[in-house]
């Protein structure tokens, strides 16, 4: 875990999680929805960089950098193959290690739990039934029912749901556009080097912590004091193998 310059926040309420490349292993599910979109409409090809690139975007934002200049009817047609793809690969994407266990203790400590994602709805709710996640998170928010990050707005949604101050949330992320989206709303960010956008560049945005297993947020939250140890009916989680 390599920790960066930035003001910590005094008290902690919310954790605001992404979900592809944070929570769950879906890298390889959305490369190969995307592939399988672009042969079905018959494009000029796009490699695998050029699709992890835009992961975590909405679909809209998404297929505007893939295929810049596209009008309404090709970006349809485009979500309509990719999604068709997409749910007939999803079960096959797994949590990360420790996700299922950091959430849990998270939620046991107190703090209320919430999702931003670039997914939309449909697909976001199909991974919480498969995932059997529903009932841990207090709000969640989608591209396809706001704006795509890196803007804001999802985050400000969120907030205003649960009426909890930006300055007590942490925004826990794995690319630059959670990280550029935290900040413009003036919540805390947290980078985890695992997922799509390698390490040197989240910590361009300076995030208050760069974690290597999304486990390393219980023991970081208790070194820093924003967790008490004492709620917890087992010790922080070490990082898993």
């Amino acid at each position: 875990m390599m920790m960066t310059h930035g003001e910590m926040p005094q008290v902690v309420r919310l954790i605001v999680f992404d979900w592809d490349g944070t929570l769950m292993d879906s890298e390889t599910q959305i490369v190969h929805a995307l592939f399988g979109a672009i042969a079905d409409l018959q494009l000029a090809s796009r490699n695998a960089d050029q699709c992890r690139e835009i992961i975590g975007l909405g679909l809209p934002e998404a297929i505007e950098a893939l295929y810049p200049g596209e009008d309404e009817v090709f970006a349809r047609r485009f979500v309509e193959r990719y999604r068709e793809h997409w749910f007939a690969v999803a079960p096959h994407s797994d949590l990360f290690p420790g996700a299922r266990e950091t959430l849990q203790v998270l939620k046991e400590a107190g703090f209320s739990l919430a999702v931003a994602t670039g997914k939309g709805r449909l697909g976001l709710e199909k991974v919480l039934q498969l995932t059997d996640l529903e009932g841990l998170f207090a709000a969640t928010r989608c591209a396809d029912e706001t704006r795509s990050k890196p803007h804001p707005q999802m985050l400000g949604e969120i907030l205003q749901q649960l009426q909890i101050a930006p300055g007590e949330t942490l925004m826990v992320g794995d690319t630059e556009y959670d990280m550029h989206m935290a900040r413009q709303a003036g919540v805390h960010p947290v980078a985890v080097s695992y997922g799509v956008h390698e390490r040197q560049r989240l910590l361009q945005h300076e995030p208050l912590a760069c974690l290597d297993n999304i486990s390393e947020l219980i023991d970081w939250l208790a070194e820093h004091r924003l967790l008490d140890a004492d709620l917890l009916s087992q010790p922080p989680l070490a990082a898993a193998d």
